[in-house]
């Protein structure tokens, strides 16, 4: 692993090569964090979040044994970006009409009488 601190910043995934001590991010090369969707766009049953967490362990694990890099990084936050696509479009997910900036990020919602 790497000595520096790397991330990876998606519109709704945050990856960091760090552990989470409270409030604080402390780099750790052996571990990977991932923030979900930090501005609240989206509201997230628990059983989505977990099917997110799912994926996110799967893509690690495929990455196994390869040098932990930027491009690495990337390819797993693009990959959770599709997914959390995908759960929005089979209606898993709903955008949150409390968040701060509701711009659909992902596309404007759809509704099955316009289908």
């Amino acid at each position: 692993m790497t000595e520096t601190q790397l991330k990876c910043t998606t519109r709704h995934v945050r990856l960091f090569t760090a552990i989470v001590d409270g409030d604080n991010l402390i780099p750790d090369g052996d571990h990977l964090t991932l923030d979900l969707d930090p501005d609240n766009e989206f509201l997230w049953p628990d059983e989505v979040v977990a099917k997110v967490n799912l994926r996110f362990k799967e893509l690690v694990a495929s990455q196994a044994g390869k040098e932990l890099s930027d491009y690495n990084l990337r390819k797993i936050g693009s990959e959770l970006e599709g997914t959390i696509r995908h759960l929005l479009q089979a209606g898993e997910i709903k955008y949150n009409p409390d968040c701060r900036v509701l711009n659909f990020s992902m596309g404007l919602p759809r509704k099955s009488e316009l289908l």
